[in-house]
């Protein structure tokens, strides 16, 4: 069996894209996008070849359109993840109690739902009860950590809580807020489509809804309508990033959250006063999850293995066009620099691209080459690994393209199998796979991020949908590291606890990190102005990072004099 030299394969990975954009500007057919919208903004997120009608904003099942988790509803604060601090939105303020066993929302007057009916906190209590009530839509688990909600005044609610559980903040923050009157007659929330929102946000109403383009209208009842200055949103349908790009290049995407390869010369190139990106390393750390449920992946030796086999140098040049870096051993980004464990990377070799080594540490478990050249156990038979991914997501498909040239190179059986999101994430969440390239947690400490990697407290049965730890992994020895994350606010004892977290991360290796996923975000500022960016970060430009959009939905404005698309 022959193999790709490393040389070659760099060079047909170009070639195929390089290529593959000429094709689609003279073959691609784009749906419904050349008409004029004047005020609309397009703006392009998700890839779908086609939408479901969907604003479900409490189900983790339910594959909700853009912008329902905030730009349709909203929460209570924002945190902004460029300036480090907290933004009020339906709340105005909070206040812990002295021994962190309580938490105090002021709710915002004056705002009405969609509908004209007044928001009070009466509607941000049976949003929680709602999630107690039907636990499937406890995404965040903070029935978990929560006692009571009550509401002690008009404009103020209480959370009560069961223990210490700083990081609450952030889930009870971020929780969208749904009304009272509307789904207080729903039976079944969970099962919702939820077609015709009400709701506080921005844009609420769904003006046209076709299986190849929606566009949502402004709220007449918004309470913060004067940063609102556009008409509204509109959302073409694209399969894949390729398709999304094209329109990008055509100027037909004011707005957009994909990944696009060689940008400076194939965008901003082509209109530089007008095209703009800015993609800052503030993203979640990319893994290839591995089923550590089932043989052989629950064997750490072969996943150290599979780690020294991939050429993450590669990977990044070639899938990410040099957008990232290869990453941290321990997997935090640069998001959470100043908790990194330099000792605890520096322990983990395996982390290096070393095909020989892998090759002998595969050997010390028994794995020997046969005649057809993959490797084999004499009781477990070929080693083979299927690696799933996104079909339309081209970076971390060229990204699962590398992975598997390395584990071939190495005698290993392995492919990439594509799907679209929903069958993927779906897939994901039930543990259906073997492996998986996907992203993980963040918050601004390192709990969420090991909490969803190696807590037995975050591990489902397979079947059951799984907010992360899709890979099934679980040791008691994080126990105590994450406790002191969650009730202690004394900084040298958290990052004590985020240093021994980082070590039981290179102990246990639950899975495999890759790079850190830049925070997308690019723009044609022809039609519209404001957007944030390098020089002027008063938020992600990224549309990908929600609520946080919010901050971008509320600062965007149509040009006065806008120049038209040919």
């Amino acid at each position: 069996m022959s193999f790709l030299t490393k040389d070659k394969f760099l060079e047909q990975l170009y070639r195929a894209f390089l290529i593959g954009p000429l094709l689609l500007l003279q073959l691609s057919c784009v749906p419904a996008q050349q008409e004029a919208h004047p005020g609309y903004m397009t703006v392009s997120v998700e890839q779908k070849a086609s939408w479901t009608k969907n604003f479900n904003p409490l189900s983790a099942a339910s594959g909700a359109r853009w912008p329902t988790q905030g730009g349709i509803y909203e929460p209570l604060m924002i945190f902004n993840s460029m300036q480090d601090t907290w933004v009020p939105w339906l709340g105005t303020s909070f206040q812990w109690s002295e021994d962190n066993m309580q938490l105090r929302y002021t709710i915002r007057q004056n705002v009405r739902w969609s509908d004209g009916q007044t928001f009070s906190a009466e509607d941000v209590v049976f949003t929680f009860q709602l999630l107690k009530q039907f636990p499937a839509l406890d995404a965040g688990g903070v029935w978990k950590f929560l006692d009571t909600v009550v509401s002690e005044h008009p404009q103020q609610v209480s959370f009560r809580f069961k223990k210490r559980f700083v990081p609450g903040l952030r889930l009870l923050a971020h929780q969208p807020i749904v009304p009272k009157h509307v789904w207080g007659s729903i039976e079944n929330p969970v099962a919702f489509a939820n077609p015709n929102p009400v709701a506080t946000g921005p844009f609420t109403q769904v003006e046209r809804f076709e299986n190849q383009i929606y566009t949502l209208g402004k709220n007449p009842h918004y309470w913060n309508a004067d940063k609102i200055n556009i008409e509204g949103l509109r959302f073409p349908a694209y399969p894949g990033n390729e398709q999304a790009n094209l329109a990008l290049l055509n100027d037909e995407i004011d707005w957009a959250g994909n990944f696009v390869p060689a940008i400076d010369r194939i965008f901003v190139q082509k209109d530089p006063k007008h095209h703009h990106y800015w993609f800052p390393l503030v993203g979640t750390m990319v893994f290839l999850y591995l089923d550590t449920a089932q043989p052989p992946f629950n064997n750490l030796e072969i996943r150290k293995a599979l780690s020294h086999a991939i050429d993450r140098d590669l990977m990044v040049k070639v899938a990410m066009y040099n957008y990232t870096k290869p990453a941290y051993p321990t997997g935090l980004t640069e998001a959470l620099k100043s908790w990194r464990n330099v000792k605890a990377a520096a322990s983990m070799d395996w982390m290096s691209h070393d095909p020989q080594k892998a090759r002998s540490m595969l050997a010390k478990q028994g794995y020997e080459k046969g005649r057809d050249g993959t490797l084999r156990h004499p009781q477990h038979g070929p080693l083979q690994l299927e690696v799933m991914v996104v079909s339309g997501w081209s970076d971390w498909v060229r990204a699962c393209q590398v992975i598997v040239q390395n584990l071939k190179a190495i005698g290993i059986d392995a492919r990439v199998k594509t799907y679209e999101f929903g069958t993927w994430f779906e897939k994901m969440q039930k543990g259906h796979f073997q492996g998986g390239v996907a992203w993980s947690t963040e918050g601004d400490s390192p709990y969420s991020f090991y909490k969803w990697l190696m807590s037995p407290e975050t591990v489902k049965p397979k079947e059951e949908l799984a907010t992360a730890n899709w890979h099934r992994f679980g040791t008691s020895e994080v126990l105590a590291p994450l406790k002191v994350l969650e009730t202690d606010t004394d900084p040298q004892r958290r990052h004590e606890a985020g240093f021994l977290l980082q070590e039981l991360f290179a102990k246990n290796f639950p899975a495999i990190p890759l790079f850190a996923n830049p925070a997308w975000g690019a723009f044609n500022s022809k039609r519209f102005e404001g957007f944030p960016t390098k020089e002027h970060p008063y938020a992600r430009l990224s549309p990908n990072a929600l609520p946080e959009a919010l901050l971008v939905l509320t600062q965007v404005k149509t040009k006065t004099k806008s120049e038209p698309s040919p």
